[in-house]
């Protein structure tokens, strides 16, 4: 999860000059918890576990995150509402950016920084559910597809997104 590797992935989401790290596993188990042998974690490297640093030659699969200074991003991260526009019937369950937008016209800013998605009823995190994600990212939106699932099924969820306050 390199800080340049992750620019250009994310364009325009990451701040120049990030003031912290977060890194956890994608099943949300912080690092020290995960007790493995880590390269580099920091604001100008971002994060690197190398397999063959461990000892069974495999890392776990991580997500990380930078907080930013303040001026970054205006008065912070303002929330859209939640949105729930498809079911997890057929395919899996849809919450894409551009089938959202439709759906919902002018409710989601230009340029979303972030995404949360959660299961519709319970509010657990989607990070938390140990189903594998298509799409997950605040460009594109989130996708649940049943062929990547070990049941064929996916839960049902909703997501909202961050976007920079005005």
């Amino acid at each position: 999860e390199t800080l340049s590797s992750l620019r250009k992935e994310n364009p325009g989401k990451i701040c120049p000059n990030p003031t912290d790290i977060e890194v956890q596993t994608v099943t949300g188990q912080s690092l020290a918890a995960a007790g493995e042998v880590i390269y580099k974690a920091d604001t100008t490297s971002g994060f690197i576990c190398r397999n063959e640093d461990q000892t069974d030659k495999q890392c776990t699969d991580y997500r990380v995150r930078f907080s930013c200074p303040p001026s970054y991003c205006g008065f912070g991260a303002c929330w859209t509402q939640w949105f729930d526009r498809d079911d997890p019937s057929g395919t899996g369950d849809w919450e894409t950016l551009s089938s959202l937008r439709a759906a919902y016209p002018n409710k989601i800013c230009k340029t979303p920084m972030y995404i949360e998605a959660v299961v519709v009823g319970t509010n657990f995190p989607a990070s938390i559910t140990g189903e594998v994600f298509h799409i997950f990212n605040p460009t594109e939106g989130f996708v649940c597809r049943k062929t990547d699932q070990k049941d064929k099924k996916c839960l049902d969820y909703k997501v909202r997104f961050g976007c920079c306050c005005d």
